[in-house]
Formats: C-alpha cells, structure tokens, sequence
C-alpha cells in the first residue's frame, strides 16, 4: 500500500487526518508481518520494520511507542488475518468435497501468515509481555479453525471420534506447515492430503 498523494488536491479532497493514520497503521502491521515470516523475531526491530513499510522509525513509534507494542498488534492482525482466511475459504460452502477442504486448510498452514505466526510462537516463549496475548490469541483462532473445519467437513461431532478425527487433520496440517519451513514439500504434501481425504470420507461418512 503506497502513501497518499494529497499533493493538487482541493482542501475537501484532502484525505482526512485518522485515515492517514489508519493508513499508516495498517501499513506497520503489514510490515511486521512480512518481516517476522521472512526474518523472524530477531531481524524485526521498529526500525526495519519501519524502513519496510516507508514511514518513519518517529512515526512508527508514534503508533507503537515499543517493539512489544508493535508486535502484540501483529499478533492481533495475524489472528485477524487467519480468522479471515478461514472464513473466506468456501463462500458457498464445500458441497461435500472434503479432498478440496483438507487441500485448503493446508494451504492455510503453509503460507506466509502460519509462518508469522510461528516466529510469534518462538518469539512468545522468550518474550514475557507477548506470551499471554499469544496464547490467548492462538486459542482463539484454534477454536475458530476447528468449528469451521467441522462446518466444511459435515462432521457430526455427535458420532464417537469424530473430533478427534477433525483434530487430527488441523494437527496433520500443521505439521506440514512446520514441514515446509524448510523445503518444498509440495509433492509429498499432495499424496498426504489426498490419503487424509480418503480417511476422512471413510471415517465421517
């Protein structure tokens, strides 16, 4: 998201103070984001993050007057972010089509926001002031993921070991999330979605 250009503008058509300031904000959490997935906790300081989002180091202090600050708000965005990715995976629903639902609940895993959200993680078990919110954070989207899978899937949560069942997958997923940190597991990953599918038809009916 580039800055506002307000320059020729009429003074009506000046865009107005707190959408700027809304506009840098949101602009810092995007930045901390991308760089805790791309340098982790570490290499995340206001400073780089600032750089990053083309404010600067005064004006992201002015929104995050600490680098606790900042990232216990990434930690909120990266909730935020997830919960909406959820949501937004099948609109209409999955019309029964649960080999798409486990791919897509994978896909979730291994992209850019699971691997923020695993530098916070890493960054939470060191850092005392971010460790409550994280935690209480990732409870919140772990609940929201798993009702949504339970949605997506029709599992009856009724039926003895389905929720076990529907645990195991987002396990599974996260699993392969933590998989391909490293390398690129896509072709393997495949073949395990396609097996999980399988059970799943098998196990929830």
């Amino acid at each position: 998201m580039g800055a506002v250009n307000t320059v020729d503008r009429a003074p009506g058509d000046r865009v107005p103070k707190q959408d700027r300031s809304r506009a840098t904000r949101q602009r810092l959490l995007e930045a901390a984001v991308s760089c805790l997935a791309e340098h982790g906790w570490a290499g995340s300081t206001v400073a780089v993050v600032a750089e990053r989002a083309g404010v600067s180091r005064g004006a992201a202090q002015h929104h995050f007057p600490t680098r606790e600050d900042l990232f216990t708000a990434a930690v909120e965005y990266v909730a935020e972010e997830r919960s909406t990715a959820l949501r937004a995976l099948f609109p209409q629903g999955a019309a029964g089509d649960r080999h798409a639902v486990v791919s897509a609940l994978v896909d979730l895993y291994t992209g850019p926001l699971f691997r923020a959200a695993l530098h916070l993680w890493v960054a939470a078990s060191n850092e005392d002031q971010l460790r409550p919110r994280v935690t209480e954070l990732e409870a919140h989207v772990g609940r929201e993921t798993h009702r949504i899978a339970v949605e997506l899937l029709d599992a009856d949560e009724s039926r003895p070991g389905v929720r076990e069942t529907v645990q195991g997958l987002l396990d599974m997923a996260r699993g392969l999330g933590l998989a391909n940190l490293l390398t690129d597991d896509a072709g393997r990953r495949e073949r395990v979605v396609t097996q999980w599918a399988g059970l799943l038809d098998h196990t929830l009916g």
